[in-house]
């Protein structure tokens, strides 16, 4: 009993000891660093929590390493001569274990050495393994380097976890830190659900949707000219039914939303693979596509071929933005379920929020020049942004206005509906006064056949216009 209590103060006064050490080197390092300079180097424990197994690495800056083991390490040796040993030492200082007490596997993987924060590191894959393949809440016991090294710490971070909604870097969640008095850290790898984390990641494709001016524009460009007719190269108003207004744009949509599934499933499945850089300067070409349609249509119902055949592109802009974001680690059907439900979604809300005034303004004498105005703002956007994606420019000079104008949908969107109003009271198709009578003088010479039956097309046309008591009967 004595000599167990002397145990532990002794390892009390080393703690203290430890802590007083660590603080004055650090106060030292921050008087005499420069501003900017790294802190002192720190190990890492990264985990990607799964259905039946938790992965992930571990980092260890090779300079504390090497105090640790009482050698001389380099970048070269650790991968050499001294590998087997450092494998070694390193799986007899990680354990893992149940809540139930049971131990856990733990497997470490080829190492490699990585810079990381201008320091050389030994990065270990990591593996842990519960016995019954079912992965809940379990204690993760750890002292590599931080045995012998009272000064180390090591931080423990779970950065994916599908049950919990942590599907990216910005959402990383730190556990804790461990040092030369606290060796186990708790890992709640058994809470959350499959819905939590479904709908963080359809959330994450809203996000992404509602954020890239170039998607929005598309989707943009392909409904402004929907209300309208093409018909000998130009744009008419559909007539008086909206329905076949309501379907083409139900058409626009649907076209759309398939050839990015398609893209979006065969890309993040790893079936196909293109660079990033031609596959967004192909998107700013798309806008510059649909931009001339709606100046002038291309051919009949293009709106909806654009639509299909460019959202092929949109959709491999989608799939490496799920690379980019790590979400290919859980489940890949979930994943891509929620994410492109999110995508359609933020494209139901564009066409909720700009459709009605769209149809709205298409039946009054407005949209041409309005319809010509936006649709030249999208090529033009879109020409500054394939001169930017091909380095041809350095920046893109409409950058803020594209920000300002994706960060504020609402004003936009409101801004549409009173224009509406507006040009719904003042300026409507087909509200005009009766034609007037053209003068005699003016009437070219022609048979009397054809002036009498020029004399009744206008008088059957003035009647029309006329109220009911200014009519003549037959």
């Amino acid at each position: 009993m004595r000599r167990d209590r002397r145990i532990r103060r002794l390892r009390r006064i080393r703690s203290i000891l430890g802590g007083l050490v660590f603080a004055a080197l650090m106060l030292v390092g921050g008087l005499a660093s420069p501003a900017g300079a790294h802190p002192m180097s720190t190990s890492a424990v990264l985990l990607d929590v799964g259905d039946d197994d938790v992965e992930g690495e571990v980092q260890l800056p090779i300079d504390r390493l090497a105090i640790a083991v009482h050698r001389d390490l380099t970048p070269a040796s650790v991968l050499g001569a001294d590998r087997t040993f450092l494998g070694d030492y390193t799986a007899e200082h990680i354990t893992a274990v149940g809540a139930d007490g049971t131990a856990w596997a733990v497997a470490l993987g080829t190492p490699k050495v990585r810079t990381i924060d201008a320091t050389a590191h030994l990065v270990y894959p990591l593996e842990i393994r519960p016995p019954d393949g079912r992965v809940t809440d379990f204690d993760l016991r750890y002292d590599v380097i931080v045995e012998e090294l009272l000064t180390h710490r090591v931080i423990v971070t779970v950065r994916y976890d599908f049950d919990r909604g942590i599907l990216k870097t910005d959402d990383a969640e730190t556990l804790g830190v461990l040092d030369w008095d606290t060796g186990s850290i708790d890992v709640p790898a058994g809470e959350g659900s499959w819905l939590r984390g479904f709908v963080t990641t359809v959330g994450l494709g809203t996000e992404h949707v509602g954020e890239g001016a170039d998607h929005l524009l598309f989707l943009l460009m392909l409904l402004v000219p929907a209300p309208l007719v093409a018909a000998g190269g130009r744009w008419h108003a559909a007539g008086p039914s909206r329905r076949r207004s309501v379907i083409r744009v139900v058409h626009v949509v649907s076209a759309f939303a398939a050839g990015h599934s398609l893209t979006l499933v065969l890309a993040a499945a790893g079936l196909i693979h293109v660079p990033s850089r031609p596959v967004e300067t192909l998107i700013a070409f798309s806008i510059a596509v649909s931009a001339i349609h709606a100046i002038r249509p291309l051919v009949a119902r293009g709106e909806v071929f654009i639509a299909s055949g460019f959202g092929l592109v949109h959709g491999l802009a989608f799939a490496s933005l799920i690379g980019d974001l790590g979400l290919d680690r859980g489940s890949l059907v979930t994943t891509l379920l929620g994410f492109n439900l999110g995508i359609e979604l933020t494209q139901l809300l564009v066409v909720a929020l700009m459709m009605p005034s769209l149809l709205a303004l298409a039946r009054t004498a407005l949209y041409p020049a309005l319809r010509l105005t936006m649709a030249s703002v999208g090529l033009l956007f879109s020409v500054s942004w394939m001169l930017e994606r091909t380095t041809l420019t350095s920046s893109d000079p409409f950058e803020g206005v594209q920000t300002w104008l994706v960060e504020h949908p609402l004003p936009v969107a409101a801004s549409f509906a009173v224009l509406a109003v507006v040009a719904t009271r003042v300026a409507p198709v087909g509200r005009t006064g009766p034609r007037s009578w053209p003068s005699w003088s003016s009437w070219p010479s022609r048979p009397d056949t054809d002036v009498r039956r020029e004399v009744n097309t206008l008088t059957y046309e003035a009647s029309e216009h006329s109220p009911p008591s200014a009519r003549t009967p037959p």
